[in-house]
């Protein structure tokens, strides 16, 4: 086995057997199947097969099932591996095997380490290793985790302050190298806020650029936390992207006050000119408390207006399923179709079929699909595909998706597995794909993704 290799392949999930096909196996009884496999290369295999192991008690077959793989150096490989023994508590182990990976300098192995140290009493261990990396984000925001164990708050707080400075601000993520002012805000109200000092978390954050990671607002959040509604509903209407709203409506949702939660939606939903992310979190806000007519209702006015937007048409074809009105989902969908021209790509094409197979008329939704100028793409062929074996046509669906073979590759085996074809579906899950080049070390750029 090669690192470089094993890496290429888990990462893109291609040349091998990924997890939810390995899930599969399991499930329908071919366990036999998946230890023969993690004993040839096939990581999703192995790491399966070891935490089964482990959960039985046999440590020593599942450190075994791993051996091969830890040896090529590949770091998930020891993660995994110290992952095992942390589990089992025997941490020094797992710490005594992450820091050989850690002093040769694998750039994930210090966060690791360092997190590892401080679950189990050495966090002032791990603060002194991770302080000198502060212009490191990823690293940065580890030190900040393991500080509190460490009494080392005001330490943490001082060396953030410092990467804050007096007038610039980034207008995205990606504007400074290293610890960009506004993630120094964000770990420094979290500093803040955990001492005590919510006024002065409060005032960072409202300095902030960029005002929202990973869909969430933290200043929004802090609000809902200290149960400071009147702010919130003042900074949710200044807010452009909806999250503090969205925060808002959550925190009223839990306390009962659904109506209130409704109202946050439709203001901003009035306020953001119609902002179509409103719609949808109302809708389901809707669906959720048994009003699914209304929800269908807000959703068929956003795909009136935005007929060619196809996860809105998504989100309203599920509505019509889920309140069993499939058949005037079909028709709403027929009638924005004319209001298309009867131009209508497989993107919004596809989404119908769904609702044919609800109203038994899989026959009909078949001829239509097969019609479509896209119907004979390898894209559309999954969503045929799905559509035949719904109805126990599974053969028929595995005739569909083998025309396009390679493409589809997961979705073919996955036929397979359920029709007991295993050593077929594994073929096609490891016909070899030629690796990408490795991007230059010396040049200024790649066009190179990095997945």
């Amino acid at each position: 086995m090669d690192a470089a290799d094993l890496d290429y392949r888990a990462r893109t999930q291609s040349g091998c057997i990924p997890p939810h096909l390995v899930s599969r196996l399991l499930e329908l009884g071919h366990a036999e199947t998946v230890e023969f496999w993690a004993g040839r290369g096939e990581w999703f295999c192995a790491r399966k097969c070891a935490g089964l192991l482990g959960e039985q008690g046999r440590r020593a077959e599942a450190l075994e099932m791993l051996a091969p793989y830890l040896a090529t150096g590949w770091w998930t490989a020891t993660r995994t591996t110290a992952e095992l023994w942390e589990m089992w508590g025997r941490a020094d182990e797992a710490i005594v095997l992450t820091r050989a990976r850690m002093k040769v300098g694998h750039p994930l192995a210090l966060e690791f380490y360092a997190r590892l140290l401080a679950r189990h009493g050495r966090s002032d261990e791990a603060f002194t290793l991770l302080e000198p990396h502060i212009d490191d984000w990823f690293l940065a925001a580890a030190m900040v985790d393991v500080a509190r164990g460490a009494g080392r708050d005001e330490k943490a707080a001082e060396l953030l302050a410092a990467q804050i400075p007096g007038e610039h601000r980034c207008d995205s993520p990606w504007c400074c190298r290293g610890l960009d002012p506004d993630t120094a805000i964000r770990l420094l109200a979290t500093i803040r806020e955990r001492q005590g000092r919510v006024d002065e978390a409060i005032a960072l954050l409202r300095t902030r650029g960029v005002t929202s990671f990973n869909g969430r607002d933290q200043l929004a959040d802090l609000l809902a936390r200290h149960d400071r509604t009147v702010e919130l509903r003042a900074y949710a209407v200044t807010e452009e992207l909806g999250h503090a709203t969205q925060c808002l409506a959550e925190l009223l949702e839990q306390r009962g006050d659904v109506e209130g939660a409704i109202a946050a939606y439709r203001q901003a939903y009035e306020r953001a000119a119609y902002d179509p992310n409103s719609a949808v979190q109302l809708a389901q806000l809707l669906a959720r408390h048994g009003r699914g007519n209304e929800a269908i209702e807000v959703m068929r006015h956003e795909a009136d207006a935005r007929n060619r937007d196809d996860w809105i048409l998504h989100v309203l074809s599920d509505l019509y399923l889920d309140q069993g009105r499939p058949e005037d989902g079909l028709a709403h969908l027929d009638a924005l179709s004319v209001a298309r021209g009867g131009n209508e790509n497989w993107d919004l094409f596809w989404i119908r079929l769904a609702l044919a197979a609800a109203c038994d008329r899989v026959d009909e939704a078949l001829e239509w699909a097969r019609a479509h100028p896209e119907g004979s793409t390898s894209y559309a062929a999954p969503h045929i595909a799905e559509l035949l074996a719904g109805t126990g046509r599974t053969e028929e669906a595995v005739a569909v998706l083998r025309r396009h073979s390679p493409a589809n590759s997961h979705d073919l085996a996955w036929y397979l597995i359920d029709l007991g074809r295993i050593e077929e579906a594994v073929a096609v899950l490891r016909q070899d794909k030629p690796r990408r080049p490795q991007p230059s070390t010396t040049a200024a750029w790649s066009e190179e993704p990095p997945f």
